[in-house]
């Protein structure tokens, strides 16, 4: 009897074989068909990138040429557009007007989105639906206050202009999101460097702050590539051409007769490849920190 329960046991504790390579794995019920996740998936694919084929298609086949494959391939209107349009100077310009406002946004950010996790206070929360009601006001309906200040300033057609105007349109949803991302770090941390002896000022930066790295890095690349591809600001606040940025130089190979589509395309690519390396460096904090903001703390 006691070697029959000990062979009953073994074979209970066996691992069951994995089934035949050979055979097909069993589709649950709720499982839907392979083709109606392929078939939606491939259709947006193809309507992503013909965009993105076309205007390659333009900037690397030579001037003249009908053929559907940029074969041989030329590099004449890139350096047309980067030496005789101007470019790079655009290029410097927009790269320069992105990282400022960047590093502007986060700072301000930081700082208001720490108040709004951390701080209670009596005008909280009408502070924080003034900051979501400020989202719908379009940028175009203040660029005569804007103008104005910045006249006032002696800031036109100086980058600054362009740089603290996209700061302050940035910064309502920045600092809601940050503060989000904020109060997932558990006060319990900041109290524990309190009671070692830091301030809260380093405890916020030697605690907090690290933890916060995934939140930054989707805020701060969403603030980049927004000041990236503006247009508007730049258009208005910018009138020599030495300070135009990367959305203007595009706007000027648009003539009033004809279009150099080979330029307009090679000025195009030119002003994508910046954000698409941003994006394929930062694709695994991005998801991680809206990941964190999306639950709650």
């Amino acid at each position: 009897m006691t070697a029959a329960l000990t062979e009953s046991k073994e074979a209970a504790a066996a691992p069951v074989p994995p089934p035949p390579s050979g055979r097909r794995r069993r589709r649950s019920l709720d499982e839907p068909p392979r083709w109606q996740i392929y078939v939606p998936l491939g259709v947006y694919l193809l309507f992503t990138l013909i965009p993105f084929y076309w205007m390659l298609l333009f900037a690397l086949r030579e001037p003249g040429s009908d053929s559907l494959v940029p074969w041989p391939i030329t590099g004449e209107h890139f350096a047309k557009v980067w030496n005789e349009r101007g470019f790079d100077t655009y290029f410097v310009n927009s790269m320069y007007v992105g990282i400022a406002s960047m590093l502007m946004t986060l700072l301000v950010a930081l700082s208001g989105g720490y108040a709004l996790a951390r701080f209670k206070f009596r005008m909280r929360m009408p502070f924080m639906l003034a900051l979501l009601c400020s989202q719908f006001i379009p940028g175009a309906l203040m660029l005569v206050p804007l103008f104005e200040i910045f006249r006032e300033l002696q800031l036109l057609n100086s980058l600054w202009s362009v740089i603290l105007a996209e700061t302050v349109f940035q910064l309502p949803l920045s600092m809601i999101l940050i503060s989000g991302f904020i109060r997932n770090v558990p006060p319990s941390l900041e109290e524990a460097a309190w009671v070692d002896g830091c301030s809260r000022l380093r405890a916020f930066l030697a605690v907090v702050l690290p933890l916060l790295r995934p939140g930054l890095i989707a805020v701060g690349s969403f603030a980049f590539v927004h000041s990236w591809n503006h247009f508007l600001f730049a258009l208005m606040f910018l009138n020599s051409q030495d300070k135009q940025t990367i959305p203007v130089g595009l706007n000027s190979l648009l003539g009033s007769d004809s279009v150099d589509l080979g330029a307009l395309a090679a000025g195009g690519v030119v002003a994508a490849v910046p954000v698409v390396i941003v994006f394929a460096f930062i694709q695994r904090w991005l998801i991680t920190g809206f990941s964190a903001g999306a639950v709650k703390g």
